[in-house]
């Protein structure tokens, strides 16, 4: 019974307060925001990949800033390997200064992003995707069917304490064909700042 309970409990935290987000196994509709280069991305300008990673994360967020330079390091591991790291900013900019697409333009020049870091501004994405924290990650296959939601790691404060490495892991068994185990864990961040 105990462990009934908490699994509806994190089914109804995955779906959050949107029913129509993406379930584990749905596909991800396409979508199109503007990058900190200018230029308008697509997911499916990334054609022929073997898994797609989505982080939603911003500038302001101390989670975030942890997590930076994972992300930073977990895209050039990825881009190797034909697998696109794509960061995403949800937030209001009108809620949080810091995190407008102008200070996005600085920060992603300042860490030399090798991937794209693109701008939801009118807020249709990510509750698609059902995120409501930054950092939170999402991993889909080559179909671009939702298998894992939810953390990096296990340690967001310490790279050098993490013990299970959660996203990697996820990408792992969608390369193998298997489902990630587990396939949602707590994303430990900031809410994303809504439209008043």
């Amino acid at each position: 019974m105990k462990y009934l309970h908490v699994l509806l409990f994190s089914l109804v935290a995955f779906a959050g307060l949107n029913s129509q987000a993406y379930q584990f196994g749905d596909q991800v509709d396409d979508f199109k925001l503007m990058n900190v280069d200018g230029k308008w991305v697509s997911l499916s300008d990334y054609k022929d990949s073997k898994a797609y990673i989505i982080v939603f994360t911003c500038n302001h967020c101390p989670y975030a800033k942890m997590y930076e330079d994972r992300i930073i390091k977990l895209a050039s591991a990825y881009k190797a390997k034909g697998i696109p790291v794509i960061a995403i900013n949800p937030n209001d900019p009108d809620v949080v200064p810091e995190d407008s697409y102008e200070l996005m333009v600085t920060q992603a020049k300042s860490k030399s992003y090798t991937f794209p870091y693109l701008f939801d501004e009118k807020q249709t994405v990510y509750p698609k995707f059902g995120a409501t924290r930054t950092p939170q990650v999402y991993v889909l296959d080559a179909m671009k069917k939702l298998r894992y939601s939810g953390a990096i790691d296990d340690s967001p404060k310490d790279a050098t304490m993490v013990q299970s490495r959660y996203l990697e892991n996820a990408v792992s068994a969608v390369e193998s064909g298997k489902t990630p185990d587990p396939q949602l864990t707590k994303a430990i961040g900031c809410s994303i700042k809504k439209k008043s």
